[in-house]
């Protein structure tokens, strides 16, 4: 069995873990979003991708669902203590040994697909991780006082400040990375884990190839909102700011029948999405099944993954 797996950051990372328990022998591509990568202290961070690559080394840092695990921070102090920044965005010292060795590799010029495998060679993740582009993908967020980092509107703002758009600069002019397409076509279906739709699903899609290559397959996605409210982070804000309520038929309407043919929901959320499934032509013929959605534990996530799998193949033709 091929699974290919569209993926942001710590929920999707969670979800592989569940997926790899559920399907051991199964062959897992994950397709990573890196327009959330950011220059910070002259070196480049990749949250998404690392989080996907600690969590499944079993390196992952688990009361606070990001960074490394025994992280200490030495390092940010003493650059604070030189009043250098930014202060907002907190790299360990374990941490920054990866970020060192990844911008030592990008200014040798090797293009960010290599540097990855490179990285993923040491922690063995269980699944091939792929950059969705060796192309600088960044995205940006329109306030009422300009664009600015994602980073900085999600970590430093805490996205309080009312986002205008949300755009994925560069994306159109990006390519899919080595072998985002091929691990699509030869995917026996794609699956979108519970992540945010506007910021770590969306750029992804935003490539150009990407997204028609993912229509041509059978796709099932994974609801992160429950009973109408994200399960981690703002996803909320980001809904908001592409005119999208933030409920699990909503995003499902977002995505459209034309792109997901199946979508998990938490049962708390079936009354109001079956509803939705007979009022919105967005919705029409994609198949929804309710089932207890969060990722409590490794056995709890491999259940909603093995959820997945089942609906992926009762769609596949």
């Amino acid at each position: 069995m091929r699974i290919t797996v569209l993926a942001g950051g710590i929920g999707a990372a969670r979800f592989l873990r569940g997926l790899l328990a559920a399907a051991p022998e199964a062959t897992i591509t994950v397709i990573g979003n890196t327009a959330d990568d950011i220059t910070l202290s002259g070196l480049r961070v990749c949250p998404d991708l690392d989080s996907v690559m600690y969590t499944l080394g079993g390196g992952s840092n688990e009361e606070q669902g990001w960074g490394r695990a025994g992280e200490s921070f030495r390092i940010r102090d003493e650059l604070a203590a030189y009043g250098a920044g930014p202060s907002w965005f907190a790299l360990g010292d374990l941490d920054f040994a990866t970020h060192i060795l990844r911008s030592q590799l990008l200014a040798e010029g090797r293009p960010l697909s290599e540097v990855t495998r490179i990285l993923c060679d040491r922690w063995q993740p269980g699944i091939r991780l792929l950059p969705m582009s060796d192309d600088r993908v960044e995205t940006q967020v329109k306030i009422d006082s300009g664009l600015i980092h994602f980073q900085e509107w999600w970590v430093r703002l805490h996205a309080a400040v009312p986002a205008e758009a949300i755009i994925p600069v560069g994306a159109d002019a990006a390519a899919p990375g080595p072998g985002v397409l091929e691990a699509i076509a030869e995917a026996d279906f794609v699956l979108f884990p519970p992540s945010n739709p506007v910021v770590s699903i969306g750029p992804i899609l935003a490539v150009p190839g990407i997204r028609a290559a993912v229509e041509a397959k059978t796709v099932v996605g994974v609801s992160g909102i429950i009973g109408g409210a994200p399960v981690r982070g703002m996803a909320d804000a980001c809904l908001t700011a592409i005119g999208v309520e933030t409920t699990a038929a909503a995003v499902a309407a977002h995505y459209g029948a034309g792109l997901i043919d199946g979508w998990l929901i938490d049962e708390q959320d079936k009354a109001a999405v079956e509803k939705a499934l007979d009022d919105d032509p967005a919705l029409f013929g994609i198949a929804v099944r309710a089932l207890p959605l969060y990722m409590r534990d490794v056995p709890s996530s491999a259940a909603i993954a093995q959820a997945a799998i089942d609906l992926a193949k009762e769609l596949t033709p």
